[in-house]
């Protein structure tokens, strides 16, 4: 009898760690199909800047949002505007301070259906400050491709990021993030 509930015992393990990890959908992420960008307006004018070198660990099951995790990080280099100006204020000590602070990251390993859509929440870190963040986003998936599209705003005081080479007062303070992503499952 011991013999035998020992054997059960290691099956149902066995099958909930199978079933546990069977449910959680990680995706590989198309950067040339995907996008990062940051709007916010100087001197009452709109501006945007694109980031170009960016990846995301994403592990993310609709049905099962209890093993979703998001770790996404960006190259704060990669930055850039239209506007010769403002691409050297994006990239100052002042702003991304790229140099010292090569990546801004965004973790997430709670993820929550609401209505329209989802929420990551989670950290964001720029300039080696940590600051929360919720990341509103809508998710399609069709067979194993996945698009999702989603923002959040920031304070960019709140991660030490001045802007006093625009000129004081003629920066915004809010900064929204825009995302577009798309990724193959794995």
């Amino acid at each position: 009898m011991r013999l035998f509930t020992a054997r059960l015992a290691t099956a149902l393990t066995a099958s909930l760690a199978i079933a546990g990890s069977a449910s959680a959908q990680d995706w590989a992420l198309d950067r040339e199909a995907s996008s990062v960008r940051a709007a916010i307006t100087v001197f009452n004018t709109p501006a945007e800047a694109r980031f170009t070198d960016f990846d995301a660990q994403i592990t993310l099951d609709p049905d099962n949002l209890a093993e979703a995790r998001i770790d996404a990080v960006v190259s704060t280099a990669s930055g850039t505007m239209t506007t010769r100006d403002y691409q050297q204020a994006l990239l100052s000590g002042e702003g991304l301070a790229p140099s010292a602070h090569p990546q801004a990251r965004f973790v997430s390993d709670d993820v929550r259906a609401v209505e329209g859509g989802y929420e990551a929440h989670g950290v964001l870190t720029i300039r080696d400050v940590e600051e929360p963040v919720v990341l509103a986003f809508t998710l399609e998936i069709d067979g194993g491709r996945a698009v999702a599209a989603g923002e959040f705003e920031v304070s960019r005081s709140a991660f030490g990021i001045t802007g006093s080479s625009w000129g004081a007062g003629n920066v915004g303070e809010t900064v929204t993030v825009s995302l577009h992503i798309e990724a193959d499952a794995r």
